[in-house]
């Protein structure tokens, strides 16, 4: 054959797998298969670190063509009226080898998107302080090799074409464009001839492979006589690819004709100009003695009764719908003729919801149906829909599988009995979306060829299912130029739209977590009444604004039902973050016994510095150790200082040692271990308690006595006289008992 065969090589920069807990966990990569392409292979590479702390790991991929995958690695509920189709996924391991390389090979694959995603095995859930630990890298890549067909012969409906296969490693590639409304296609092989004059042998595989399910058609003839093939609802408006490959010998060449006829059904329609002058002046505010709007209604209605007049010739009735963009992947559709549409037994009524564009798969298509109960009289007739992609069907009386040529739809019916249904597609491929409705009778179609049902239609795409309701938050996420959405639960809750309550916390488990998280803040009342009874005033305003943002932190920080936010969210987490660092900066300052004017000085440089260092990274655990660590330099250099101007050991009293400092140091190393090692998602809510409650006792045993030169609270002396008594403020001659 003279087919001229392209190679083309398509890659994305790597990304950074992570442990999976939601979607967003999940690493997308998008790549678009261009039209004629006969051969796809994907190369996969799985990569980890070399450290300690790499260990063997599955990365799980998952495809799928049109849309971002719908996958449930944690085995969780989807919401209700949500129909989900299993994923297809590989597993790659990552054993003793540092890297892995996978291929993956798809013949005949679907032009359009196409969406991989990657990641790891399920979070363990503890609560890890960025740099104490260095997590391991798992790193992945997917590129793409395709084989395009430069020529590939165009089959004109209704002309037989001949091609010759010249052996079995080289198969014929053809494609037929499939007209707008073709209710049928009917695929024929004549006059198979081949060059050693045995027996044809021919298999003929029609369309192309979609994942995760494909619907090729696939046929095999063993022998001369014509072979066909007959296909219900083909995709509108594309080009169907059709192989046609030998079975015989290496050596011999087969010659066929291939003919492809269709059948197209005449569509009556009630759109017409009449009905964009009614949409223009709807959405107009019409001027004072215009008659405009009421001569149109009265003319649409005239078309509309004539239509109906006219529908028996009809195989379907379209029904104009207009698409109003609202938002980032946020659509509403609206029908021209109001929402209500009229649904008879003699034709399907067709409602077209375009989602072509290429950036509505990201979200949530929602359509519903509530059927008028006095528009129908038959009373036990049935509104059967079918949801479906590319074409629709348009044999509801007849199959009632909602399934077109190459896509299985999503069925929908109502009744009198049950007026009401709702269907959620979850990451609706990227296409042209159709729904049908028809009415049927359980005794035959002559029962009700009177009868008409009034349906009201709301179809919308949302980034969420209502906004994945009161227990989780809608996040707009983003891979190069794509975006999508997805819900990152909370409060125990799970599942695609946190709709899953199988471990989720009950409203007085949440309200107990908020009490404590905020009530544990209390124990710093007693370090506030040292420091104030010891006269460390500027110390004891730090615990103060410490106690009051962290209670209020946390009761605006609660994942569930149980929350109350005095100010916005980030300015209190500011002022946590702040206040929990300082605290400890001006406590390990005041051990110290530095004179004041130093002491004040480093309070204040210090807390400058600590602002400026949480605003660069606010979870950084060098923003809480780096303060610690310099603060404990200068308060261990200060007792040398006073040891060796004593000759003797600082602080001297053992009792200070033993009742004090010793306590103190063992909370503070007991808070630090629990805060570190000890927190998860699940036990956060009385280990952060615990972590307040240590600290905050830690604080009231570690600060240093009074001053034995000066009376507390002798403000008296200070205040009535016009003197001040010379005290000797010379810190290091004063005995710390």
């Amino acid at each position: 054959s003279g087919s001229l065969y392209v190679s083309e090589y398509f890659s994305q920069s790597a990304q950074k797998l992570s442990f999976y807990s939601w979607y967003g966990n999940a690493k997308l990569f998008h790549f678009h298969v261009p039209e004629d392409t006969v051969l796809l292979r994907w190369l996969l590479q799985a990569s980890r670190g070399k450290g300690p702390e790499c260990s063997n790991m599955h990365v799980t991929v998952h495809f799928r063509y049109g849309a971002p995958p719908v996958i449930n690695p944690l085995g969780t509920r989807f919401p209700a009226n949500a129909t989900v189709r299993p994923s297809y996924n590989i597993n790659i391991t990552l054993s003793s080898a540092v890297q892995n390389t996978t291929f993956v090979n798809i013949t005949t694959p679907a032009a359009g998107d196409w969406f991989i995603a990657a990641h790891l095995p399920q979070a363990a859930g503890r609560i890890e302080v960025k740099g104490f630990s260095t997590p391991c890298p798992y790193i992945f890549q997917a590129d793409m090799f395709v084989l395009r067909l430069t020529d590939m012969p165009v089959l004109e409906p209704g002309v037989a074409m001949p091609q010759t296969i010249v052996s079995p490693a080289k198969p014929l590639h053809v494609k037929v464009f499939v007209p707008k409304h073709a209710t049928g296609m009917r695929l024929e092989l004549r006059s198979c001839v081949t060059s050693e004059q045995k027996v044809c042998a021919v298999r003929v595989v029609l369309g192309s492979i979609t994942l995760p399910q494909s619907f090729q058609r696939i046929i095999t003839c063993m022998d001369n006589m014509n072979c066909s093939l007959a296909l219900d609802s083909p995709p509108w408006e594309k080009w169907l690819q059709i192989m046609v490959e030998s079975l015989g010998t290496a050596n011999a060449s087969v010659a066929v004709e291939v003919l492809a006829s269709f059948t197209v059904c005449r569509p009556g329609s009630t759109s017409s100009f009449l009905n964009f002058i009614s949409l223009n002046q709807s959405q107009t505010v019409p001027r004072p003695g215009s008659t405009g709007a009421a001569g149109s209604s009265s003319l649409s209605a005239g078309e509309a009764s004539h239509n109906v007049s006219k529908q028996r010739s009809f195989c379907l009735q379209n029904q104009p719908v207009v698409r109003e963009d609202l938002d980032v992947v946020s659509v509403r559709y609206r029908l021209l003729n109001g929402p209500s549409v009229p649904v008879n037994s003699l034709s399907p009524t067709l409602l077209l919801l375009n989602l072509n564009t290429g950036m509505d798969s990201g979200g949530s298509l929602v359509v519903n149906l509530l059927l008028n109960k006095t528009s129908l009289s038959l009373a036990n007739g049935t509104v059967v829909a079918c949801l479906s992609a590319a074409s629709p069907v348009l044999s509801l009386n007849a199959t009632q599988n909602c399934s077109t040529a190459f896509f299985q739809g999503y069925p929908l019916s109502v009744r009198t009995s049950s007026a009401e249904a709702m269907l959620i597609v979850l990451y609706p491929q990227t296409d042209v979306w159709f729904l049908s409705l028809q009415l049927i009778c359980p005794k035959g179609q002559g029962e009700c060829k009177a009868a008409e049902a009034k349906v009201t239609v709301f179809a919308y795409l949302s980034p969420c299912f209502n906004d994945c309701g009161p227990y989780g938050q809608c996040s707009l996420l983003r891979r190069h130029g794509y975006l999508y959405a997805a819900c990152s639960c909370k409060a125990g809750w799970g599942g695609w739209s946190c709709t899953d309550d199988t471990k989720a916390q009950s409203v007085s488990v949440q309200n107990l977590a908020t009490l404590l998280l905020t009530l544990s803040n209390l124990m710093f009342l007693p370090a506030i009444a040292v420091a104030v009874y010891r006269y460390y005033l500027v110390e004891a305003s730090v615990y103060t604004y410490t106690m009051f943002f962290s209670t209020f932190y946390h009761a605006c920080d609660q994942p569930g039902v149980a929350v109350m936010c005095i100010m916005d969210y980030d300015t209190l987490q500011y002022c946590d973050f702040l206040g929990s660092v300082v605290s400890i900066w001006v406590t390990i300052l005041c051990m110290a016994r530095v004179k004041k004017f130093l002491k004040y000085v480093l309070f204040l440089l210090g807390t400058l510095l600590i602002a400026m260092s949480l605003q660069l990274d606010r979870r950084g655990v060098w923003n809480m150790m780096g303060p610690c660590l310099f603060a404990l330099v200068i308060m261990i250099a200060a007792w040398i200082h006073h040891g060796v101007k004593r000759r003797r050991c600082y602080p001297s009293s053992w009792k200070r040692w033993v009742f004090y400092l010793l306590p103190g140091i063992t909370l503070a190393f007991t808070a630090i271990s629990v805060y570190a090692f000890m927190e998860t998602n699940e036990n956060y809510y009385y280990t952060h308690s615990i972590w307040h409650v240590l600290v905050a006792c830690s604080v009231a045993f570690l600060l240093p006595p009074q001053d034995k030169h000066k009376k507390p609270w002798a403000w008296s002396q200070k205040l009535t006289c016009r003197y001040q008594i010379c005290q000797n403020d010379r810190e290091e001659l004063y005995a710390v008992t």
